[in-house]
């Protein structure tokens, strides 16, 4: 796959991953619309990207993302890279904070493929690239909204791919590790195989280009989550809970 020339709208793109992404298929020759809240972020974000446009969206707001389509138009592809985050134990709930990553990381990924995907099916061509987490295999400690959001984005990404197999639609689910980012910075432990942005985005663009529907990365840090899988509860709660 090449992406001189193809139009991607990639949302959450005004810093940390999703403005390397945009940078690197910039440089590939893609033509990219940035989407994110802030205006200012987006407009200082199009600046250090060759041909970008902007177009405000929040992804907790349908009316939004519906008009961000819009105005968006026609597409070869749509990244979604959005998300918010806060450590979060059950004994310290939060209830907006909690609701927040819900309402962003899931159901905002679940408006824009609503948004997008009807005109990707009329005409039997397009590429959904979903951002998902290691965080999102199995439940962790400390992460009460983070995890069960990136879970359903996940889950999301699986049962497009079931449907759109052979329909001309690619469907594409990148499940990375601990990001350098403004939301990392949050976490007062330590983040084995931290990435900075431009090598997860490298990471995201081997996938891209590729045939296969998932890439977990890093990879030996992967390997880790997806292991967890097939642990039973006690051995898993055992070894992850610490209790």
């Amino acid at each position: 796959m090449q992406f001189s020339g193809k139009r991607y709208w990639l949302i959450g793109a005004s810093e940390g991953l999703g403005l390397a992404l945009a940078q690197a298929m910039a440089a590939e020759g893609a033509r990219v619309i940035l989407s994110a809240r802030d205006p200012a972020r987006l407009v200082l974000a199009c600046g250090q990207v060759p041909r970008a446009s902007a177009v405000v969206v929040d992804v907790a707001d349908a009316a939004s993302v519906a008009a961000a389509a819009v105005e968006v138009g026609a597409v070869d592809g749509v990244v979604f890279l959005a998300g918010v985050y806060w450590p979060m134990t059950a004994q310290g709930v939060d209830a907006g904070q909690l609701e927040a990553m819900c309402e962003v990381n899931f159901t905002g990924c679940a408006r824009v493929v609503a948004a997008v995907l009807p005109a990707m099916v009329a005409r039997g061509a397009g590429h959904l690239v979903i951002t998902g987490s290691l965080s999102g295999f199995r439940g962790l400690p400390g992460a009460l909204g983070y995890a069960a959001s990136k879970a359903g984005v996940m889950a999301l990404a699986e049962s497009l791919y079931a449907d759109l197999r052979g329909s001309g639609i690619r469907v594409q689910l990148a499940n990375p590790g601990f990001i350098r980012t403004r939301l990392t910075a949050k976490n007062d432990f330590a983040m084995p195989f931290l990435m900075q942005p431009e090598q997860a985005a490298g990471e995201m663009i081997k996938l891209m280009k590729s045939t296969r529907f998932k890439r977990s990365f890093p990879r030996v840090f992967s390997w880790l989550f997806r292991g967890s899988q097939v642990l039973p509860d006690w051995l898993y709660y055992r070894l992850f809970a610490g209790k």
